[in-house]
């Protein structure tokens, strides 16, 4: 599974994102340990405060646990197992941790925090080359369960053409585009292009326009205003930029290319482009609303069984309380031994029901994973249709705006070429 870990500060801001019930389906505080408090921002808050007698500002070390998309159910088990040999290797495994499991999109991940402070010592402890340990645990438990092992891992090396930071997929978000696509576009034209103008007339293309940034270098213009670093989405070096596209000096600057944008953006076709949102999110209404009532059907049915559990475990305590005598008779039992044979009858029998409870709630939570995975799958084939009939739109405008270049237009001077515009407009 892949294995992404960080040191951070903000315990207590962590555990409102780790209960966040807005994005995940199902969230399960699965283990508090080594912890006073007994819920999650009580924990955090606690690691936030034993820092306080430190330096340290990143108190805790926070890493997600996230078995491949293709991968049948995989248990709890096999979380913590990974959980613990990751606290092994960084050496935390003797620290306080909470694991907090998420159901989301059909697909089970967890989230484990470990305290970095050691109360005796009182002092965070080093984790040293942390990302490369996860990296090497990652490859093994990728092999370990028989899963296709993902390019990063492969024998050709680290590195994944399409891997994307957080920044990247926050922006393509907002975008609602796929980051994956947007990469590939960068990537596509940059390899085929091997100058300023080449790799301008290729990215307008796609819908993306060039521009000088205050920072860096050189970026590309959505035709929403967003602007995309080129060398970030490219995943080539800044320096790299700057050779292959000599002279990007004279590009213009971010608000004349939104400027530009905009004008060229008539109304007809802002109005075609909200049209067209609006008519995906129409299509989508019958899917999230099927999504809603499956995920309120779903908690509701596992309050049903966390509450007849609990029933059930109250009322067989008290079954085994009423095996133990008091008074005369609980002498009487100490002296022939019969005392302790109840008492290691109703452990045996307090741990089989456990045991019980427990397969009863992974049978129903595997079940209703299953039934999520079918509907996450006509949800993606249809947000799948509706990015690639976005980025064809994208391409339609930006290819009208940009219009053949002709001998006679162009020597037919300005004049023409404004009347050419409005023609072109009235004609959307």
């Amino acid at each position: 599974m892949i294995l992404r870990g960080s040191q951070r500060g903000g315990a207590r801001q962590l555990a409102t994102h780790l209960l966040n019930d807005r994005d995940n389906d199902h969230i399960v505080v699965d283990d508090l340990r080594g912890f006073v408090a007994g819920d999650l921002y009580g924990a955090m808050a606690e690691a936030q405060a034993i820092a306080k007698g430190t330096r340290c500002r990143e108190c805790v070390f926070s890493l997600s646990l996230n078995p491949p998309k293709d991968a049948i159910v995989v248990s709890r088990e096999a979380f913590y197992a990974a959980a613990d040999r990751a606290g092994e290797i960084l050496g935390l495994s003797d620290q306080p941790r909470a694991v907090v499991i998420h159901e989301k999109n059909g697909h089970m991940h967890a989230h484990v925090v470990w305290s970095r402070i050691d109360p005796q010592e009182m002092k965070a402890i080093n984790l040293p080359f942390f990302k490369n340990k996860l990296n090497e645990l990652s490859k093994e438990l990728y092999l370990e369960h028989g899963w296709e092992l993902p390019d990063g891992h492969k024998a050709n090396g680290w590195k994944n053409p399409l891997n994307f930071t957080l920044a990247e997929w926050q922006q393509a978000k907002r975008l609602d585009l796929d980051p994956r696509e947007i990469k590939q576009i960068f990537r596509e034209t940059w390899q085929q292009s091997d100058n300023l103008s080449s790799f301008r007339n290729a990215l307008e293309d796609h819908g993306y326009y060039l521009a000088k940034g205050d920072r860096r270098g050189v970026v590309a213009v959505d035709i929403n205003g967003e602007v995309l670093s080129v060398a970030r989405w490219a995943g080539v070096k800044a320096k790299d930029t700057a050779q292959r596209l000599h002279g990007f000096e004279s590009l213009p600057g971010v608000d004349e290319v939104r400027g530009q944008l905009r004008q060229k953006l008539s109304k007809q076709l802002q109005g075609f482009i909200a049209e067209d949102r609006q008519t995906k999110r129409e299509e989508m209404k019958p899917l999230r609303a099927d999504l809603e009532k499956m995920v309120a059907d779903h908690r509701a049915e596992r309050a049903r069984l966390l509450k007849g559990q609990s029933d059930r475990w109250a009322k067989e305590n008290a079954d085994r309380a009423a095996r133990l005598r008091t008074g005369l008779g609980k002498v009487m039992d100490v002296l022939t031994g019969r005392l302790f044979a109840v008492r290691r009858a109703n452990e045996q029998e307090a741990y089989q029901g456990y045991l019980r409870d427990r397969a009863q709630r992974e049978q129903l939570f595997t079940a209703q994973m299953k039934e999520r995975r079918g509907l996450q799958s006509r949800i993606e084939a249809m947000q799948g249709r509706h990015r690639q009939e976005r980025m064809r739109l994208a391409r339609q405008i930006a290819s009208a705006w940009r219009p053949t270049p002709s001998p006679e237009r162009d020597r037919a001077g300005p004049d023409h070429q404004r009347k050419r515009t409005r023609d072109f407009d009235l004609d959307l």
